[in-house]
């Protein structure tokens, strides 16, 4: 195995060995989920009971919602990850060993690949099991739908980092209300056309807009516009790579400036 995969390996191993051994770790992977699928399915089926319109609210907001968690576990794949070692203040150990920047954060992305998979099995299984939401109603743009959300997920996570990194982990509390901050604007439970016209053009740069809009045109029996689809794309790799080119950036000041090597949680300033 080349030297800079078994690097970026020992950081998956490392987060490995510390979920392992705590079930408080473990748990929060799938609670808040598990709970948020229960929820909206009561309320789809809530909603069904009582709705003269023909519209199976199942996919439409159960399947929302299991896609908006699956964008959530994808950013708090990185960010937790990465606050792992400023919790623990293992920051300056993991660069006095011979890993790159672009290692480290491979590893946490491919961290976050690995629970976020596994948490998407067990909120499709529930949803199934429990409401009899069946992923089939989005067709092949599944693939395209999750994707696109768990690339987003990723660039907020490392933009997060970013953030932590640059003002100290007091500004933590600047990461976590990241996806309810989003989500009026990502219009996950309704249309674009219910927003105000001043805040729709804001909506389009968002890029979990046009999944969510094209997941309730694929359930409606229609099809996605392909320039939808690639405008999301573009605004999606775009987001990506500001966030990795933002995180290159903050490390770099932090080494330069001698930021992180007086890392705690009274460096914000």
């Amino acid at each position: 195995m080349p030297a800079r995969l078994r690097r970026i390996a020992a950081i998956l191993l490392r987060l490995f060995y510390l979920l392992r051994g705590s079930s408080a770790r473990i748990v929060p992977l799938f609670a808040w989920q598990a709970v948020d699928i229960v929820l909206w399915g009561f309320i789809s089926r809530y909603l069904d009971s009582v709705s003269a319109a023909r519209v199976d609210f199942v996919p439409v907001l159960l399947g929302a919602m299991v896609f908006w968690d699956f964008l959530v576990r994808a950013l708090h794949g990185v960010i937790i990850a990465f606050m792992e070692d400023v919790w623990s203040r293992n920051f300056l150990n993991i660069f006095a060993a011979p890993v790159s920047i672009s290692e480290y954060l491979a590893g946490l992305v491919v961290f976050s690949i690995a629970t976020s998979i596994l948490v998407l099995a067990i909120m499709v299984a529930l949803a199934t099991a429990a409401f009899g939401l069946s992923f089939f109603a989005y067709g092949l743009m599944l693939v395209p739908f999750l994707l696109l959300l768990f690339l987003f997920g990723i660039a907020l996570g490392i933009f997060g980092a970013a953030i932590v990194l640059r003002w100290g982990p007091a500004a933590e509390w600047l990461i976590w209300p990241i996806p309810a901050l989003l989500s009026p604007l990502a219009c996950v439970f309704y249309p674009l056309s219910a927003l105000p016209s001043w805040l729709q053009w804001l909506a389009r740069l968002v890029p979990p807009s046009y999944v969510f809009e094209g997941m309730r045109q694929v359930v409606a029996g229609g099809g996605v516009s392909l320039q939808s689809l690639l405008v999301c794309t573009a605004l999606t790799v775009f987001t990506l790579l500001l966030a990795c080119r933002a995180f290159l950036g903050v490390f770099r000041h932090a080494v330069r400036t001698g930021l992180i090597a007086r890392y705690s949680a009274e460096s914000v300033g």
